[in-house]
């Protein structure tokens, strides 16, 4: 019995970089469904992307000043300066672009648009060099090829219908009423208006990628992870804050009461924006940041899935399919990934005779 709980214990520690980003992405369907619930009952976005910051640094605040007490060396006044500008240029701005932008595009295109990251954050990571990137062996073609393939299957899982699947019998009225009110908000937008809502998610969807990259060197420069979280979400609310009360000034839009916009707000800034961040920037040192844009796929086939049983929204075919392209193109990435690090680790053995090809 004791065998079996310590070899369960090894493959927990084995695996528990992928456990960690499954979680961040079952917070970030919670998110999306939470958030636009709030949203659409009259909450101001700006506003609670500040409130939401807020209850981060309140959550991991005790937690970085008890956990991380000793660990945390001093910071300098360059240092300061550094997470202060990595917070406006990535969380600040991803997330009031992001906002912002739902105003001109679909939430089917803002949830698909989401899936560029991982392409983002690649494209970025071999510009600074942290990311190695070559087609002429197998796992750099590997990484290409999934890339491409999740990307395709999160355009064809939001734009690529095809035949309803009669899942439990749900009827076709609530698909037909969802189309429906979807085509109404639409209409009244211009090409115009469409079009610099695409410049403007695209661009919150960069930010977050350049986030991520800078993850990488920032936690060489300060290890305690979450001190540097808690600090970024400190700078990320205050900066938002000072945004939303310039675009807002009505007092009323800033009162929480006890319903629903209190739960979502508190859910999206403990779990999403206070733990999700900072296993994020843990997965980042760990594993690095292409490793942990690539589980962002997940999240569409989540909030899917669990759109299908909460609002019984209809499924298609087209979504089906895109959802296996979107695994598919996640396995690739992984997969060179991790014959990368089986081939970096085999080239370290001072005693390996052992000649590795690739072909």
């Amino acid at each position: 019995m004791e065998n079996k709980n310590s070899s369960f214990v090894k493959i927990l520690e084995k695996k528990k970089s992928y456990i960690a980003m499954i979680f961040v992405q079952f917070s970030y369907a919670g998110m999306a469904l939470f958030s636009k619930a709030a949203i659409s009952k009259g909450m101001n976005p700006y506003v609670f992307v500040a409130y939401r910051q807020a209850f981060a640094v309140f959550a991991l605040a005790p937690f970085a000043f008890f956990l991380e007490r000793k660990r945390a060396d001093p910071l300098t006044y360059s240092l300061m300066w550094k997470i202060f500008l990595i917070s406006l240029f990535g969380i600040t701005l991803s997330l009031n672009l992001y906002t912002y932008a739902l105003n001109y595009v679909s939430a089917t295109f803002a949830s698909a648009s989401i899936n560029t990251i991982p392409a983002l954050t690649f494209l970025i990571a071999v510009m600074f060099r942290i990311e190695s990137f070559s087609v002429r062996n197998l796992p750099g073609f590997a990484k290409f090829v999934g890339l491409v393939v999740s990307l395709s299957g999160a355009m064809v899982f939001a734009f690529v219908k095809g035949p309803q699947v009669n899942f439990m019998n749900w009827s076709r009225a609530v698909d037909q009423k969802t189309i429906n009110d979807s085509v109404s908000t639409l209409q009244h937008l211009s090409n115009k208006d469409v079009m610099k809502g695409c410049l403007l998610m695209l661009s919150a969807n960069a930010a977050w990628a350049s986030w991520l990259v800078m993850q990488a060197p920032l936690v060489k420069q300060y290890p305690a992870k979450i001190r540097l979280t808690m600090l970024q979400c400190l700078f990320s609310c205050l900066q938002s804050t000072v945004w939303a009360m310039t675009m807002e000034r009505n007092v009323t839009s800033w009162k929480l009461q006890w319903d629903f916009n209190l739960f979502s707000v508190s859910y999206c800034g403990v779990v999403v924006t206070g733990i999700s961040y900072w296993l994020q920037v843990w997965a980042v040192e760990d594993k690095g940041p292409l490793f942990t844009s690539t589980f962002t796929p997940l999240a569409l086939i989540i909030t899917a899935i669990i759109s299908a049983f909460l609002w019984k929204e209809i499924l298609y075919l087209g979504s089906i399919c895109g959802g296996m392209l979107l695994v598919g193109g996640l396995y690739c990435v992984l997969w060179g990934k991790n014959k990368e690090a089986e081939i970096e680790a085999n080239k370290e053995k001072p005693d390996s005779k052992e000649e590795i090809t690739i072909v």
